[in-house]
């Protein structure tokens, strides 16, 4: 039982860096662009993984077949999943583009049982429920609702939910024969970094990327976050299922809600807050204990 907690603890543990880096992603707003941030964000997680290479890169790994599963990862995530919710918040708003995006673990537990052959317990699906309507009743805000959006759009943050998915269910199969966390981070960040760059570069309405910028700074400590964030979740993908990791690490908008209410002040707590933790918090507890 000890060690099928671990992967829940380094989704965990995923999630909630996921979360600190959103906050830093959210100052940065402030002072540039998104897609700028985001190519500053994910071209600076492919340095940090290429800093830490002499300490931790097994070079026989780059010659194994593979690793072109790891830079298949990598050019589809982040560099178009981000796009794809860029797009849906453009079109359908940040609620109901969130409120979508939070069905990933329904595309985790069907990539799981069809493509790895993964057995979803009832307490897991129970789990994984209750996890998707704390989400959602946590995106819902008060207010009406603006529908003057074309019904195609409705794919886009459900696509991005699903690449991310799909993006987990083959680092596990890539894992499965370059069993390091490490190097399926390292390749996927710097094919996502390039094919990132190459997309900005060729976009005429791009705006100069501003390394030097106070936003910059920002995007940088995020890619932080992000870069350890991939980490534990690759960990927790090879030694546990993803029917039971996905879930977990989408709890991370719950972390980021008690960082804006605890440290960054930007909300206050309410019911529906209350109401979303003790939804998740057993939740997470029945993915854990699950056989």
């Amino acid at each position: 039982m000890t060690l099928e907690i671990f992967p829940v603890l380094f989704s965990l543990l995923a999630a909630f860096l996921f979360a600190v880096g959103a906050q830093f992603q959210n100052i940065g707003l402030g002072h540039m662009d998104s897609r700028s941030g985001a190519a500053i964000t994910i071209t600076t997680s492919a340095a940090l993984f290429i800093l830490a290479s002499p300490a931790f890169l097994e070079p026989s790994y780059l010659l194994h077949p593979a690793s072109l599963i790891f830079v298949a990862v990598g050019l589809f995530r982040p560099s178009l999943s981000a796009n794809l919710a860029l797009a849906g918040m453009k079109f359908l708003g940040p609620t109901l583009s969130s409120t979508l995006t939070s069905t990933a673990p329904l595309f985790g537990a069907a990539f799981g049982i069809l493509w790895l052959g993964e057995v979803l317990t009832w307490p897991t699906a129970m789990g994984t429920v209750i996890i998707i309507g704390a989400v959602m009743m946590l995106t819902k805000r008060d207010g009406k609702a603006v529908t003057n959006w074309p019904l195609w759009a409705l794919m886009l943050p459900i696509g991005a939910a699903a690449i991310r998915s799909a993006g987990h269910v083959l680092s596990k199969v890539g894992m499965e024969s370059i069993p390091d966390p490490y190097f399926a981070g390292l390749v996927g960040f710097v094919v996502s970094a390039v094919v990132t760059l190459l997309i900005h570069k060729a976009r005429r309405d791009a705006q100069p990327i501003l390394w030097l910028s106070d936003g910059a700074r920002w995007f940088m400590a995020a890619s932080c976050c992000y870069s350890m964030a991939i980490l534990a979740l690759n960990q927790a993908l090879m030694t546990g299922q993803v029917v039971k990791v996905v879930p977990v690490v989408s709890v991370s908008p719950i972390f980021t809600l008690f960082l804006t209410v605890l440290v960054f002040r930007r909300e206050r707590i309410t019911a529906r807050i209350v109401a979303a933790v003790f939804l998740v918090v057993p939740a997470v507890i029945l993915i854990a204990v699950a056989g």
